[in-house]
């Protein structure tokens, strides 16, 4: 059964590394960590876009999946649950957001355009390309799908993730088989700042769902 590690805005697949280096070989062998501007290659940089080449993705794995997602990830992911339950075995979302914070997209915008070139070419994403899709995702709002995902999930959100904790805590509640886990030391990043804790979140949910 495909595993997916969806990294976050900013990042690349290679986010994931040292937490699958942790991971046991069942897993480690199963993953599935696909490259958002990769998916995105060819087509407009907009979230509806990137949505539709991400469910695309998946249509292409065995079902049902098992979806792991930081941040802009964990927006795909969560998404892609509400529109097809089936095909999802379990959701963990990491810094995600339900419901678009304007004012954190904002901040967001204002740290790409300072952020320098070498930096937007290790992401794979061109500048420009950041700042549209950023722009894209404003008005998404996910409440009224979250009672419709029925698969076990695990939200998590780094202890020093304050922009993204009161999110966690209204996600974990509203979703009918959900609960809450705090990642102490780790900020939004949890995946590169943590990935040790990360690992073992992840391995002790997913064996107590197997």
């Amino acid at each position: 059964m495909p595993y997916l590690f969806i990294h976050g805005l900013g990042q690349s697949p290679a986010a994931w590394s040292e937490t699958l280096w942790r991971m046991p070989g069942l897993y480690a062998a199963d993953a599935h960590c696909p490259d958002l501007a990769e998916l995105l290659r060819g087509t407009s940089a907009d979230y509806d876009a990137l949505y539709h080449a991400f469910s695309a993705y998946c249509a292409g794995l065995p079902q049902p999946l098992h979806l792991c997602g930081l941040s802009l990830g964990g927006i795909l992911a969560l998404q892609y649950a509400a529109e097809h339950p089936a095909r999802v075995a379990s959701l963990v979302l990491i810094g995600a957001q339900y419901r678009m914070p304007k004012r954190l997209l904002g901040v967001q915008s204002a740290v790409f355009r300072l952020m320098p070139d070498r930096a937007f070419r290790e992401m794979g994403f061109a500048r420009q390309d950041l700042l549209r899709l950023t722009g894209s995702m404003r008005e998404l709002d996910f409440s009224d799908a979250l009672c419709s995902i029925p698969c076990p999930a695990l939200i998590l959100c780094g202890g020093r993730d304050r922009a993204n904790r009161a999110a966690a805590a209204e996600l974990a509640s509203r979703l009918p088989d959900a609960r809450l886990q705090t990642i102490e030391g780790a900020g939004h990043e949890v995946n590169k700042d943590t990935p040790a804790q990360l690992a073992l979140a992840l391995t002790r949910f997913w064996h107590a769902k197997n």
